[in-house]
């Protein structure tokens, strides 16, 4: 009966991981097709800005954990 149970949950965690591949695959194709989406990646991802630009982070309160993180990290 274990056995089986934990068959189950590999069966699950299995189709999870595929389409979590084939969702990343897709994001993959659009980043690497489109100039727009890299940049776009780029700038949400890493903060990255142009030179003239200033970057304003918005950060909702419940998402914020207990402990504080600095720049560095």
């Amino acid at each position: 009966m274990q056995l089986k149970q934990e068959l189950g949950k590999l069966e699950e965690n299995k189709d999870y991981y595929k389409l979590q591949i084939e969702q990343t695959s897709k994001d993959l194709n659009n980043l690497l097709t489109n100039d727009n989406n890299l940049e776009r990646f780029a700038r949400e991802k890493y903060l990255m800005k142009k030179p003239d630009e200033d970057i304003f982070v918005i950060v909702d309160d419940k998402a914020i954990s207990t402990t504080p993180k600095t720049m560095e990290e």
